[in-house]
């Protein structure tokens, strides 16, 4: 058995997954990965539109376009900062220019052959650059973290849906597993066209009792409420005849009262 939705919440994946959330906040921040293009203010220096994370493992790295390519190895970037004492301890700030960017700085790098681009001449100003880094998130944001350690559990799973007869008529129906064990594998699925993807859970389903059924244990269970079928609107109009069929293929003879089979 398989489940797919298309708006599951990050709440709702770490219940079916077995995966732990970590929500963002003013103590516990998450550092989030981001890039932008820019093009250089002066010569090694660029402006950034967010905080660059200033963890010790946060690196910034910054790459040439020419024609919408990345032309070259990474520059290392470096946000620029001011450190002040603030009664005894040394408290260090992101420099911001006055529009409220903030201050990257170019360094030199590697190239991979032993050379090193020299951080004077390095990146000219106006060139245009891809930034790659990263940006400390609180209270707003959140991280699923799978670990190995951790699986979904077992589910009691009714699930609504339509039956459709051979006449086209939709009937409401309910899927009921009563013992559904989520797998702990599962697929992620991408959409650059920014329409939600689905996402897809596989769910293996034990014997157990229904709710209002103790008598015996079933695999699953599917409800097809037919009510309302004898209804007007499942009914065409009234031939010359005097009859009436309705959407089952019945014809219900409105003179004699007597209903034939099609």
């Amino acid at each position: 058995f398989t489940m797919e939705d298309a708006l599951i919440s990050p709440l709702g994946f770490m219940i079916l997954s077995g995966a732990g959330l970590v929500e963002g906040s003013d103590t516990k921040k998450i550092n989030v990965h981001v890039t932008e293009t820019v093009a250089l203010t002066k010569a090694n220096e660029i402006t950034v539109e967010q905080a660059p994370s200033m963890n010790a493992d946060a690196d910034i790295y910054v790459m040439v376009l020419e024609d919408g390519e990345v032309s070259s190895e990474p520059f290392i970037g470096t946000p620029k900062t001011t450190t002040t004492t603030v009664e005894g301890k040394t408290v260090t700030t992101l420099e911001k220019t006055t529009d409220g960017k903030y201050i990257v700085e170019i360094k030199a790098v590697d190239a991979g052959d032993g050379k090193q681009y020299d951080p004077k001449t390095g990146i000219a100003a106006g060139t245009v650059v891809i930034v790659d880094y990263y940006t400390e998130k609180g209270a707003g944001a959140s991280q699923i973290e799978i670990t190995p350690d951790k699986f979904g559990g077992n589910f009691y799973i009714e699930a609504s849906t339509l039956f459709r007869t051979k006449a086209g008529v939709d009937m409401p129906a309910e899927f009921i597993i009563p013992n559904g064990k989520i797998q702990s594998n599962f697929t992620f699925t991408m959409a650059s066209s920014g329409d939600p993807s689905t996402f897809t859970f596989t769910v293996d389903a034990f014997p157990d009792y229904t709710r209002f059924d103790r008598t015996k244990r079933v695999m699953a269970a599917i409800q097809i409420i037919a009510e309302g079928v004898d209804s007007s609107d499942a009914l065409r109009h009234a031939t010359p005849s005097g009859d009436t069929v309705d959407n089952f293929g019945i014809v219900q003879d409105t003179e004699e009262g007597k209903e034939i089979k099609g």
